[in-house]
């Protein structure tokens, strides 16, 4: 089969087994499922979990597009060619409990043809990053190692390369502030790029998926029933605020989902059911709010030190 039948399925596989977990993890809330058609061509499902045990709100979507590429979207993506097919698994779960970090990641491929229909272009990309509202460092650590050891199996100079993309994306540059503590990015993985073939970019990303539940879950299990209160569920809410600016300012796959005239429902799933926004809030000096403020600064998780990443500008 072609790389686009395999990564069909895959995330079809992927969908099945990240909801079974997060419903076994959960104990209380079953993810509601949303079959939709996109009129372009296409379709997905959206399964969406909330008012849970655990996770207050969260999706895990899959979507098999296509179609053709607008000239908005053609400048962007910078290619030439019209006819496209993209799919792809896209997650954000948002915790109840503060002391739990919300989780985004994604995995995707596209595809482009030629006017007689050929694929002629074609490329994998995805990763992975966690945004806590109350540190611990050795969840950082754990999340940022098992990124590491997956990336380490296809080279040892992915994790690197792959973890500065995630500090660069992922930040708030009109606040000049870090969304989370990272995790991995990868895009526009190629054929012959750094010398990988496409199956071998689509090993890494497959990879990378399955091991987001062993990335992820083990700090959920930590830290859902760590006890809070009024002024912990506040500062979630605060930091929420910065994350829903992020997917709405600055995200590209929001942004491509929007001019490709995306399922809004779908593509908004990622947004949190509860958020606020207080005037020039300042965290008292010395909290465990302040000091998050202080960790989300670019650093060398895996190491296991969280010290920070030299020469960052962040």
């Amino acid at each position: 089969m072609s790389l686009r039948q395999n990564f069909t399925l895959y995330i079809h596989y992927l969908q099945n087994h990240i909801c079974d977990a997060l419903e076994e993890i959960d104990g209380k809330a079953q993810f509601e499922v949303d079959d939709w058609k996109r009129e372009e061509g296409g379709g997905g499902q959206t399964r969406i979990i909330r008012n849970g045990n655990v996770f207050e709100k969260g999706g895990v979507n899959i979507s098999t597009v296509h179609g053709k590429l607008n000239a908005e979207l053609k400048k962007q993506l910078q290619v030439e060619h019209n006819e496209f097919f993209a799919c792809g698994l896209s997650l954000v779960l948002h915790p109840k409990n503060p002391k739990v970090p919300t989780v985004h990641a994604n995995f995707r491929f596209f595809e482009l043809y030629d006017a007689e229909g050929k694929p002629c272009d074609c490329w994998l990309g995805g990763g992975m990053d966690l945004t806590p509202y109350y540190l611990w460092p050795e969840d950082a650590v754990h999340f940022h190692q098992t990124i590491k050891k997956g990336s380490d199996l296809f080279g040892e100079d992915l994790y690197p390369l792959f973890k500065k993309a995630c500090d660069d994306y992922f930040y708030n540059a009109h606040r000049e502030e870090a969304r989370g503590i990272g995790g991995c990015f990868f895009d526009y993985l190629r054929d012959g790029k750094m010398g990988r073939s496409s199956q071998d970019w689509y090993d890494y990303t497959t990879t990378m998926g399955e091991l987001f539940l062993d990335a992820y879950l083990p700090i959920v299990e930590r830290r859902k029933d760590e006890v809070y209160g009024e002024q912990e569920k506040t500062w979630q809410e605060i930091r929420r605020g910065r994350y829903v600016e992020f997917n709405l300012i600055h995200d590209k796959g929001t942004l491509f989902g929007l001019r490709s005239n995306g399922r809004i429902e779908s593509i908004l799933m990622s947004l949190p059911a509860t958020v606020r926004w207080e005037y020039n809030h300042q965290p008292q000096a010395g909290s465990r709010e302040a000091e998050l403020l202080e960790w989300l600064k670019p650093r060398e998780w895996a190491e296991g030190s969280g010290k920070r990443t030299v020469g960052s500008l962040q």
